[in-house]
């Protein structure tokens, strides 16, 4: 068959009724998806008198959509203060867990040593505990650490991370045993040997897990909101959440859909950066056996 037929055909297939259907329905639930999003945009920019009253926009008076959501929420909020703390922690525990998982993982994936079967049973079965069961000995002990308002708390205990280990366990495996030897007959360490051999084969578990923990830490609540007292150490989640009034007339809506709109900025930015990363990485361990 000739190029121009086979591109004619494969046309013809592209736009059948049942592909047709099926773009209009993803495009449905695309939209969908993108409405709640919209709707917050549209809710930043309207003021107090408009933000009941229209769903999204006063389309009949666009005179009167305003960016004083966004000035009121750095003038009257220490919202900056919050955006740094929040950053701060995450790029610390981010940085922190990552390394170790890694660490972890390369151990479990490349030694064999006694005990390593009930270490992973062991490990496997403190995924089984909600987090909120170990909620109450958690602070006891870090009040016993004299960590209670302070960062130490938010970061020491989830700096290891059994799911990031065994993340980086089957990804690890796609490591050659071969480059390892080599580089033992060479006088590589064994911590030489993670750092130059093994993570750079890696790299998207890398990415991957870093995005996973960022989030995760980015969007943690209950826990920083048990440890820190003081306000000028809140994070975002706690800071969004204090600017809640009990009566629904002293709840600054608009300023707080501001705020949670800013919010979601670091996150879809770092998303962005390591979307390849993200996807390869967690491919990579799904597939690696």
């Amino acid at each position: 068959m000739p190029p121009q037929e086979d591109i004619a055909f494969a046309a013809q297939r592209r736009w059948t009724p049942g592909t047709i259907i099926l773009h209009v329905v993803i495009g449905v639930l695309a939209l969908l998806s993108v409405m709640p999003f919209i709707w917050l945009i549209c809710a930043t920019l309207k003021n107090r008198d408009d933000f009941f009253t229209y769903s999204f926009l006063p389309w009949d008076h666009l005179n009167t959509v305003t960016l004083e959501n966004y000035k009121l929420l750095f003038q009257r909020q220490p919202f900056a203060t919050w955006m740094f703390n929040s950053l701060f922690l995450c790029a610390t525990h981010t940085a922190l867990v990552v390394t170790l998982s890694s660490l972890g993982g390369f151990a479990l994936a490349k030694y064999q040593f006694r005990g390593k079967r009930l270490l992973m049973l062991v490990m496997l079965a403190t995924m089984m505990l909600p987090s909120q069961v170990l909620l109450n000995s958690s602070w006891r002990l870090m009040y016993s650490f004299g960590w209670l308002d302070s960062y130490l708390a938010l970061i020491v205990p989830g700096a290891v991370s059994v799911f990031g280990m065994f993340l980086f366990m089957q990804a690890m495996k796609a490591v050659p045993d071969e480059l390892l030897q080599a580089g033992r007959v060479d006088g590589c360490s064994e911590l030489r040997l993670w750092w130059e051999v093994a993570l750079p084969i890696v790299r998207p578990m890398i990415g991957a897990y870093t995005l996973l923990s960022f989030m995760g830490t980015w969007n943690s609540f209950l826990w920083p909101q048990v440890i820190l007292q003081t306000p000028e150490k809140y994070t975002l989640p706690i800071g969004l959440a204090n600017m809640i009034g009990l009566p629904a007339y002293e709840t600054p809506y608009g300023m707080l859909m501001a705020g949670t709109l800013l919010s979601i900025a670091p996150v879809m930015i770092l998303f962005f950066v390591l979307q390849r990363d993200f996807i390869a990485g967690l491919a990579s361990g799904a597939i690696k056996g």
